[in-house]
């Protein structure tokens, strides 16, 4: 199924069911969902999240209560300046640093409260936790269509601030979690921990609901954990408009 389509069907379905939440429509956007809090509290429940003490945060609304959870514990949070579009492309949020955790978490407050980071002083991230639009047992991830949470991840990787070994993770809906065959390209990142208000998935491994995750006929199987910036596909304009791009691209 290509992409497009199947966020149409989800931000309808959750429209539908009553089960989005604000803000409104969940169309266009990484949608929040009716039990956001109680599906932070699975991925709080992961050994991923325990040994973590940076975590690199998207900043939609449903993984809100991620974000305060994780200054709560004492890690240290970094979140990605809108588009990349400035020459320290991503915000640190420390505990220590955060006088008002609730202020500083939100859209908003992350501008006022989070420390400009540029690439040299990023440092390495234990977790990654990325918003969702949808997402398959087998680990495939969703967006809403702009590319920039794997952009994010692909200049990260570049920075050597990720390797093989920082977990990625998402919070969804149950509804959000499909079972089709999901046209995913090769600088999609999978996941490895996808958390719902009702379960926990990890690809190739069995849910602790005792479902499958990953099968061998399952759809929407994930592609490789990219090691870097795919430059032949990113246009022009992107490649000119971002800062971080402009600096880390091959001569």
């Amino acid at each position: 199924m290509e992409k497009q389509p199947l966020r149409e069907r989800v931000w309808d379905d959750l429209e539908a069911s009553g089960e989005a939440r604000f803000p409104f429509p969940p169309h266009g956007r990484i949608p929040n969902f009716a039990g956001a809090d109680e599906a932070c509290a699975r991925l709080t429940d992961t050994p991923e999240w325990e040994a973590a003490e940076t975590v690199k945060a998207n900043p939609d609304a449903p993984q809100l209560p991620v974000r305060r959870a994780a200054l709560r514990a004492g890690k240290t949070v970094y979140v990605a300046v809108p588009r990349l579009r400035e020459e320290e492309p991503f915000l640190r949020l420390a505990p220590e640093e955060v006088p008002d955790i609730d202020d500083a978490t939100t859209v908003s407050g992350s501008a006022t409260h989070g420390v400009p980071v540029g690439p040299d002083e990023m440092p390495h991230v234990d977790l990654i936790v990325s918003g969702s639009v949808a997402v398959t047992p087998a680990g495939g991830r969703v967006g809403k269509g702009e590319g920039f949470a794997d952009l994010e991840f692909a200049v990260l990787a570049e920075l050597d601030a990720v390797d093989a070994a920082p977990a990625v993770a998402t919070t969804v809906h149950e509804r959000q979690v499909v079972e089709d065959d999901v046209a995913l390209d090769a600088h999609d990142v999978p996941l490895d921990v996808i958390c719902t208000p009702e379960r926990t998935v990890r690809p190739g491994e069995s849910a602790d609901d005792g479902t499958d995750g990953r099968t061998d006929d399952a759809g929407g199987g994930a592609p490789a954990r990219p090691e870097g910036v795919d430059w032949a596909a990113l246009p022009a304009e992107k490649l000119e408009s971002i800062p971080v791009l402009r600096r880390l691209r091959p001569e």
